[in-house]
């Protein structure tokens, strides 16, 4: 007599796993880099002579402790970020490794569905649920320890 036990145990994985890799959610694409600036005049700069882009917008975000700056490359927005507050962020980010690309960002329909995806599949959270970003966006961080060194950024509008 053949052991339902293990066969139905089989068919119960198969179809969780088939659940949980259907169910994840993909991203829309890469919604911008961001790009942490010590000065961000002298960065706009750069992106507007050097480059030949236009910068759209200047935002300050006050609970970040930052003002950014957008530019349009194709359908890719780079956000350069410059400190308001050294004890803020991106202010900890520059004095511990420099200005450089601070994170990716991708674009998703509902990033609080992403998140928890996310998190179902082990990687850390920085953000457990969105929360207000430059441009109106919903916004939600990934732990660069669970995301290969990359700060990941999920958003949607």
């Amino acid at each position: 007599m053949p052991n339902y036990c293990y066969y139905n145990f089989n068919i119960v994985y198969y179809l969780v796993n088939q659940f949980i890799y259907t169910s994840l959610m993909k991203p829309n694409y890469i919604e911008h880099i961001g790009i942490a600036v010590t000065n961000l005049d002298e960065a706009k700069a750069y992106y507007e002579k050097v480059l030949g882009l236009e910068c759209y917008a200047v935002e300050e975000v006050a609970d970040q402790k930052v003002k950014t700056a957008f530019f349009m490359v194709g359908q890719t927005k780079i956000e350069l970020l410059e400190s308001t507050d050294g004890e803020g962020p991106i202010g900890k980010f520059i004095e511990k490794k420099g200005a450089g690309v601070h994170h990716l960002a991708f674009a998703f329909d509902d990033v609080d569905s992403a998140l928890k995806d996310a998190e179902n599949n082990g990687v850390t959270l920085i953000d457990k649920t969105s929360r207000k970003g430059a441009e109106s966006l919903r916004i939600g961080f990934l732990h660069p320890k669970s995301t290969l060194g990359v700060l990941t950024e999920f958003c949607s509008k």
